[in-house]
């Protein structure tokens, strides 16, 4: 079972790389519209704070169970980001 703490690191980290890559787009490429960056940023800023609501949660019955299925929804929706900013 992954710990509160590391499950919140993890968060941290994935999230921040997320909108770091989609930054580093957007000044790589500075002829193309930022309003699909910033988009994207929004997006992940509110995934993080929906994960990090749910990480906090403090009447689950299987503690287990319930941050199996953050990690699982971390790992979509890091996916489902990154394809994004591939798309750019």
């Amino acid at each position: 079972m992954a710990s509160k703490r590391l499950l919140k690191r993890d968060v941290n980290y994935v999230m921040g790389d997320i909108i770091e890559a989609a930054y580093v787009h957007q000044l790589a490429n500075p002829e193309q519209d930022p309003k699909k960056t910033e988009e994207i940023v929004d997006e992940a800023i509110q995934g993080f704070d929906e994960l990090m609501s749910k990480i906090n949660q403090r009447n689950v019955e299987n503690k287990k169970q319930h941050f199996k299925a953050i990690e699982k929804e971390l790992e979509n929706k890091a996916q489902i980001l990154v394809g994004k900013i591939n798309q750019l």
